[in-house]
């Protein structure tokens, strides 16, 4: 009988301990989510600020319509990399997608303000300054909301990965995280220096 009750005591705290360690993965998980939620207000604040931006442009570049185009297509694509990555945060291909997306979009916006040093008035412009200056605190702020998520996946994925909670996450199919990496294109270029 005290054999029963010690493999009972044994089996029931194996349980206890097998239930603990998956709701640590689901917090984990929910943390990543959590993360990434704060990084999509940020990204459709941007999102919504770039139709202005193009407006504002659009008299002074008439004859940059390929740039303004391509600034738009850019942002579309953001737009639903976005919603793609919301449905599920912790999906790898979504968060690649989106990482993608937006630096596209950061390169487009790039090219674009390239171009309005050329003009003048366009520099002057009130509204185009807002919106530079909007764009530029709203950059700052994804720059901080993408920091805390990708601590957060870190965080789940070395929990995931980790000995004994690999085997919960194994046998619950927690898939691994993906970092969220937005950079322009050119800040992977190396600087050519010339005398």
């Amino acid at each position: 009988m005290t054999t029963l009750l010690v493999i009972l005591g044994v089996a029931g705290a194996l349980i206890l301990y097998g239930i603990m360690l998956y709701n640590n993965l689901v917090n984990l998980r929910n943390r990543v989510k959590n993360g990434f939620s704060q990084i999509d207000v940020q990204l459709t604040r941007r999102h919504d600020l770039i139709p202005n931006l193009v407006e504002a442009v659009k008299g002074y570049m008439s004859h940059e319509r390929e740039t303004l185009d391509a600034v738009i297509q850019a942002r579309n694509s953001a737009v639903t990399g976005l919603k793609n990555a919301a449905a599920d945060p912790s999906n790898a291909g979504a968060i690649k997608e989106l990482s993608a997306a937006e630096g596209n979009l950061s390169g487009a916006l790039g090219r674009l303000f390239a171009l309005s040093e050329a003009y003048p008035d366009l520099k002057a412009n009130q509204n185009m300054m807002h919106f530079q200056e909007e764009l530029a605190s709203t950059e700052n702020k994804v720059a901080f909301a993408r920091q805390a998520f990708n601590d957060a996946v870190m965080n789940y994925n070395n929990g995931r990965e980790s000995f004994p909670d690999s085997i919960v996450a194994s046998n619950f199919n927690f898939q691994p995280a993906e970092f969220l990496e937005i950079e322009a294109p050119e800040k992977r270029e190396v600087p050519r220096v010339s005398f």
